[in-house]
């Protein structure tokens, strides 16, 4: 009998020279080199495959051209909590607990025009500081922190805010978030901060699968130069704030999208996603009232003070 020639299946793979002249058209817009820019096409899929077994190599590279990116898109990244000297800014951050860095700022001017030292707020009458802090929430157990941490100043440090990591973690209320967001931005000295914006972006990244603070920092750290520290935590909190939110990120209005191995977690259309831009990327005023020159001109706004409007 004689054989005939079997037929290919329909389902019959297709050279590599048209796999590859198909793959090509999928490849992801390169992220954004402008503040203001946005993804305006986004992929119906994740923008880049990044597996778990992402070599080493690959995953520093790709972290810091992450940072590099949100350094472009956030210029001018700084502390979001107002201060003049680092007592205000170790108890803004301890206030800043549970409540917006916004709330804080429209409740501290009233607290340091009272208290404006660790020697007058150590004496004051734990009632009327609760009063002045009642609009952050949390009130009572606040104010037992910051008046407790202002006698520890007192007494241990002469008054004055220690510049040491081991130091800081000692005042009543003060743990490492705190101490780096301290010594980073009132003594000029790395550190980053692991506040809940950093954990959800940098996991979402895959930069770490830790969950434990201290553990996210320690793999976060060996990715960076120790001096890249205090600004990528500004750039991803400020990220984390703006476009890539806890509930529903912008994906489509992101311009790290091409690097991101959650992309499609959000919203990927570009207009739906521009609606969900916060801050001055929607054109709002940001959290600080007396924010730096750096940011009004680049066209940012000062919040306004508590109960204006």
């Amino acid at each position: 009998m004689r054989k005939t020639a079997a037929r290919k299946p329909a389902s019959a793979k297709k050279p590599a020279s048209a796999v590859k002249r198909a793959s090509a058209t999928k490849k992801p817009a390169s992220a954004s080199r402008r503040a203001t820019a946005s993804v305006a096409a986004a992929p119906a899929k994740t923008v880049a495959a990044h597996p778990r077994g992402e070599s080493r190599t690959a995953l520093v590279r790709r972290a810091r051209r992450i940072n590099r990116e949100l350094a472009e898109v956030y210029p001018y990244a700084h502390p979001e909590l107002d201060f003049e000297n680092p007592f205000q800014l170790v108890v803004a951050t301890v206030l800043s607990a549970q409540t917006t860095d916004l709330r804080v700022n429209q409740t501290t001017p009233a607290l340091f025009a009272k208290y404006p030292a660790p020697e007058d707020l150590a004496a004051a009458d734990p009632e009327e500081v609760e009063e002045i802090l009642r609009p952050t929430g949390f009130f009572r157990a606040k104010t037992r922190s910051v008046i407790g941490l202002s006698k520890a100043l007192v007494e241990e440090f002469g008054g004055e805010v220690p510049g040491r990591l081991e130091d800081l973690v000692k005042l009543p209320g003060v743990g490492r978030k705190t101490a780096f967001v301290v010594l980073g931005n009132a003594f000029g000295r790395p550190g980053i901060t692991v506040d809940t914006h950093f954990q959800r972006l940098v996991r979402r990244w895959r930069w770490t699968e830790q969950t434990d603070p201290d553990k996210i920092e320690a793999e976060v750290g060996a990715l960076f130069p120790k001096s890249d520290w205090t600004d990528l935590s500004h750039h991803v909190i400020w990220h984390g704030r703006r476009i890539c939110h806890a509930r529903k990120p912008a994906c489509g209005a992101c311009p790290i999208a091409p690097l991101c191995p959650a992309y499609g977690e959000g919203e990927t259309d570009p207009d739906k996603a521009k609606k969900l831009l916060k801050y001055e990327k929607a054109g709002q005023p940001g959290q600080r009232l007396r924010p730096p020159q750096a940011y009004l001109d680049a066209g940012g706004r000062a919040a306004p003070p508590l109960g204006a409007g």
